[in-house]
């Protein structure tokens, strides 16, 4: 069974990436290459070039109010233009989903769902829920150049609002009854009440808000394929792998 289980987490981790990495090469990555034209007159670190925060924990580096955020370091590495920045953008989206397919496959294990296509789908778009959109409404996607709080506090705000909404997500989708679904609204709601930690940057952004809420959407657009196509891709391939595994038994 656990053979069966991360071979599945593969097949679907590799599948989604595959999508999700065309579609930020096509959509996102245009968005980015033009917001670091005004990153000149800041002293931004360039913000990873990797896959957007709506697909995997995407640590800024050009928060503001620590030295180490604040000021890029002159011999920090930088993927190159063209091929090299394609390809790592790749294996970043491809480590996230291969790791969220297994963090899928670990969530219906303890539920003890039988993994289909439709099972994961459902599955899948609560882990969009919980694990991108949940946070974008405090912490949306960002580009360089753009102002952000401390980085131990987006990050410690992101790990709360993911965990609270998950769980208040299982609250109300499982258990059903009115005190559990009661329970997980204010789960969820509790993140956003608090506030997410704001930017202590005093400087204007340069990048235009057209792009920047370009850049939002788009980033939101390819995590909901991202994690739809995780979790039907998981469901199938366990079945697959079943299947397989059932004819070799009776061959």
């Amino acid at each position: 069974m656990i053979v069966r289980l991360l071979s599945a987490a593969l097949v679907a981790g590799f599948l989604a990436s595959v999508v999700a990495t065309g579609l930020q090469l096509a959509l996102t990555s245009p968005l980015i290459l033009q917001a670091e034209t005004f990153e000149g007159g800041h002293s931004h670190a360039h913000a990873p070039t990797v896959a957007p925060a709506s697909l995997i924990v995407k640590a800024h580096a050009h928060g503001h109010g620590e030295a180490a955020e604040g000021e890029a370091k002159p011999d920090e590495w930088q993927p190159a233009e063209g091929f090299q920045r394609m390809a790592f953008t790749g294996l970043a989206t491809l480590i996230g989903g291969v790791g969220y397919a297994l963090l899928l496959a670990a969530v219906m294990l303890a539920l003890r769902r039988e993994p289909t296509p439709r099972s994961g789908l459902a599955v899948g778009i609560s882990g969009f829920l919980a694990v991108a959109l949940a946070p974008a409404i405090g912490l949306p996607p960002e580009l360089p150049g753009m102002g952000a709080a401390p980085l131990v506090l987006r990050q410690t705000w992101w790990v709360m609002t993911v965990a609270a909404t998950g769980i208040g997500l299982y609250l109300i989708a499982v258990r059903r009854v009115p005190i559990t679904i009661l329970g997980g609204l204010i789960l969820i709601v509790a993140p956003h009440l608090a506030g997410a930690p704001q930017s202590i940057d005093t400087v204007s952004s340069q990048v235009p808000p057209a792009v920047a809420a370009q850049f939002v959407a788009r980033s939101l657009a390819i995590g909901f394929v991202f994690w739809a196509l995780i979790g039907l891709a998981y469901g199938w391939a366990w079945g697959l792998f079943g299947r397989e595994a059932g004819g070799r038994a009776h061959a």
